[in-house]
Order: structure tokens, then sequence, then C-alpha cells
């Protein structure tokens, strides 16, 4: 499991050299590959103060079942997603700035740089359901249920949530959504946009900025800024 544990330390760092810290709130959760649940930092932790030490196993259910500390009373944004989806290993919750500001305009987010692509056909979803603390299974499930398919989700009065096939993915696609929202606010100040990429070109855009060698480029990067 040192790899997991390595993984999820990585991640955290990767996120707070991205802005994406919010002093001791948010959270990336790795599948644990024997399926009793979540690898996740304990709670009362920043971002970049993460490491082996403070990540904790934490089980289906909520209970810890290895590590010392506390879990995260929003543990369920991690198992709901995970359970629904056999496809992702990784998922990541931030209190991004951007995103949350974007969200609250409720207006379709559109690719108007490369960072958008990956979410704006179909429009990136909205969990509407609440904007205070997903807590229980139920309200995990039912974010669960909004994501989908995508790669992420943006929670107006709250933040994002993204889901990938492994860290690298899943940091890469956190960065990208804020990236992406920060572009169109500023559009927006400046009294657009009045231009982004269509279907066609988002399809084309896809396979050619954010194929796994360039989402794995990315991330290498974001880890070497700790190092």
């Amino acid at each position: 499991m040192k790899e997991i544990i390595a993984g999820v330390v990585r991640a955290h760092h990767a996120l707070a050299s991205a802005g994406q810290a919010d002093m001791v709130w948010g959270h990336v959760a790795v599948r644990d590959p024997e399926g009793r649940g979540v690898w996740m930092k304990a709670a009362g932790w920043g971002f970049e103060e993460i490491e082996a030490q403070r990540v904790l196993l934490v089980s289906w259910d909520g209970e810890v079942l290895a590590g010392d500390g506390k879990r995260h009373i929003e543990y369920p944004i991690h198992t709901g997603i995970m359970a629904a989806r056999s496809d992702v290993d990784c998922t990541i919750h931030t209190h991004a700035m951007a995103a949350t500001a974007f969200a609250s305009l409720e207006v379709p987010l559109r690719a108007i740089n490369h960072d958008g692509v990956p979410f704006a056909d179909p429009d990136v979803p909205r969990f509407t359901r609440t904007g205070a603390l997903i807590r229980t299974d139920e309200l995990g499930a039912a974010l669960a249920e909004t994501l989908g398919d995508a790669r992420g989700c943006l929670i107006p009065q709250h933040g994002l949530v993204v889901a990938g096939p492994d860290v690298a993915h899943a940091v890469m696609y956190a960065v990208l959504l804020d990236r992406a929202c920060r572009a169109q606010l500023t559009a927006i100040a400046a009294g657009g946009p009045k231009r982004w990429s269509d279907a066609e070109e988002i399809t084309t855009k896809m396979a050619e900025c954010w194929p796994p060698s360039q989402i794995e480029a990315g991330w290498n990067y974001l880890t070497r800024l700790r190092s």
C-alpha cells in the first residue's frame, strides 16, 4: 500500500502547488485495491502538510481501518462516486475559488481555452441539492448521480468534485476545471466571451491537447514544484 499512500500524498502536494489548498479543508481519495474503502488524508491538516503518516484507510461506512487521526466528515463524496463508477480510482473535492465563483453564475462553461475542453461538451454538471456539507451516504449517492459519467462537477456555494481513472488524471481535472472557470470569469469581466470551441473542435482538442501523455506531463510538473 506504500505506492497508494504515496500517490495520495503527492496529489495533495500537487493541488497545493496549483493553489487549491483551503487551510485544512478539501481532500483527495484513492480506491483501496483490496476493496476495503478509500485512502484519504486525515482531517485537520492542509494539503501541503500531508505526509504518509497522515493518510487513512476509510471504509465504505466511514470507519477508520488504518492510520492515525480522524476522518473527514465528507468522506461520502468519495465513497458515493466510487461505488457508482467502477472506472474511477481517484476522486477530489476542493474549494477552488474560481470554480466556486463561476458555479454561482448559472451560465454554461465554454471551452474558451484548452482548459475548458474536458468539461464543455456536454456542459459540466452542477450539484444543486445542497451547498452544505455532503456528510451522508444519501447525499454522496445523489452527488454521484449528478456527476454521472462526467469528469467533474461544480457544487454551487461549495466547490468542485472531479473523478479520474488514476491520481494523475484526477489532479489534472481539478486543476483544469478551476483554470477554465477562471478564464471564463476573466472573459465575462471583459464583456465576453464571444468565441469558444464548438463540439467538433472540442473532440479534436481532447485528442491533441489531453491525451494520457499530456495529462502525465502536467501531473509531473505539478509534483516537481514540491521537490
